[in-house]
């Protein structure tokens, strides 16, 4: 057996020998054989990284590398020619990056119309390709699988002791302890859910984030669609989401910040540039949720500006584990972002959504997970335990205002930390640290 570089994992939960090859169990990996069951393909999407080819790679009994260098060229000639040869091998056939040979898709759809059989192809992509590069969208053909980096339950970080589907479900035992501590999730949060980045030392890990920063900056945000981007333009459009993660800031808040720097882009400009970066799986912007009220109130409807994983406001802003011990406000901000990330990935293990909720009297919710059986839940997302008094208080105002007959009671609400204790206080209200959490 050839030798394996055998490296140390710390969590808080002890320190593990994994071999630079080792899986850790995806999430994802559930949702996959699920969708394989009932489509004829499925592809699964996601910013790169993220571990869609080795999630993939696991399911398939056959693969095709399209970035494969030595055998690329051939790949789109024979794509051009005669694309249904690169389908033949066992079933599922696992198609990595298939966006480089758009036709795949028409060829994918056709093969599966022929073979009347489900579970035969997964496609991975980590770019959306343009609009008109398929005649036919795929609809009861193949599925979407949306994949996003590591959780702090995936990373083996969170203990998991308390399950999002089991609270849906009336799991009323929520007296647990998170291992986790603040500096801790600050590193965390800097090094990102990147799966090749948990399994690096400190310093190694950190970097990880700052090169996929880079990488977006100079090529990705470009090749997306072809149109050359200036890259201190992109950079510095980083920098203002970055600065404001979390917040409903407006393209033209975003202007106005980056006009600080003496760079000015028109509102069709940053729109542009954004939905590039929304193309390759890198801004996922928090929709807002618009629920029945009791009473006529204007409900905000902006997004939440949000990125895939907080480790790339950290990167764009030059920071790191020190740097949010120092700035507690800017580490509350990146914090939600951390748990937004956390909760969209457990929420899509239940078949649910997470919104954001605003109305014009300023009342919120952080996070509101909906399932598709029309179960909610309200989540306030705070740091510290010193505003749980005003988290509670808003999350039992947000209940009083909708409208039960037409929503239903909420399943549960609850305030989110990074605290090392969970609990149910008095008033209903459930304290869950992060480091507590699983799907």
């Amino acid at each position: 057996m050839p030798n394996q570089e055998i490296v140390l994992f710390c969590t808080p939960n002890g320190i593990y020998k994994m071999s630079n090859t080792t899986y850790l169990p995806r999430l994802c990996d559930n949702e996959l054989q699920q969708a394989l069951q009932s489509s004829g393909a499925v592809l699964v999407e996601g910013a790169k990284w993220c571990g869609k080819t080795s999630t993939a790679s696991r399911a398939a009994k056959s693969t095709l590398y399209m970035q494969d260098p030595d055998h690329t060229a051939s790949y789109l000639a024979m794509a051009d020619v005669k694309p249904s040869l690169l389908l033949k091998g066992p079933s599922p056939r696992l198609l990595d990056e298939w966006q480089m040979a758009p036709v795949l898709w028409d060829a994918v759809r056709f093969e599966v119309d022929q073979r009347r059989e489900t579970g035969q192809f997964i496609l991975t992509g980590s770019a959306v390709p343009s609009d008109n590069v398929a005649s036919h969208t795929g609809t009861g053909r193949i599925s979407r699988l949306l994949m996003r980096p590591m959780s702090l339950y995936e990373s083996r970080e969170s203990n998991g002791t308390i399950s999002l589907s089991g609270l849906f479900n009336g799991n009323s035992d929520v007296e647990s302890m998170s291992g986790l501590t603040i500096e801790q999730i600050a590193f965390a949060l800097c090094r990102g859910g990147w799966p090749a980045s948990v399994k690096l030392k400190e310093q190694a890990a950190l970097r990880t984030a700052t090169a996929y920063v880079e990488a977006i900056i100079n090529h990705d945000v470009s090749r997306v669609d072809g149109v050359e981007k200036n890259p201190e333009r992109v950079r510095l459009l980083l920098r203002s989401l970055s600065r404001n993660i979390s917040t409903m800031a407006t393209i033209k808040t975003i202007m106005d910040d980056m006009e600080a720097f003496d760079i000015s882009l028109s509102d069709k400009t940053i729109s542009f540039y954004l939905n590039a970066l929304r193309r390759i799986f890198v801004v996922e912007d928090l929709p807002a949720w618009s629920p029945s009220l009791r009473s006529k109130t204007a409900i905000r409807t902006s997004v939440k500006r949000q990125f895939v994983d907080p480790s790339i406001s950290v990167a764009a802003m030059r920071t790191n584990p020190k740097g949010l011990l120092r700035d507690f406000n800017t580490f509350g901000f990146l914090f939600e972002a951390l748990c937004t990330r956390d909760i969209r990935i457990y929420a899509q293990a239940c078949d649910g959504d997470v919104f954001h909720y605003r109305d014009k009297s300023g009342l919120k919710s952080d996070l509101i997970v909906r399932l598709r059986d029309g179960r909610w839940a309200a989540i306030e997302v705070k740091l510290g335990g010193k505003q749980e008094e005003i988290a509670a208080e808003n999350l039992l105002k947000l209940k009083s205002k909708i409208d039960a007959k037409k929503m239903g009671e909420p399943s549960f609400l609850m305030v989110l930390t990074g605290g090392q204790y969970s609990y149910r206080r008095k008033d209903g209200v459930l304290v869950v640290p992060i480091g507590c959490l699983k799907d």
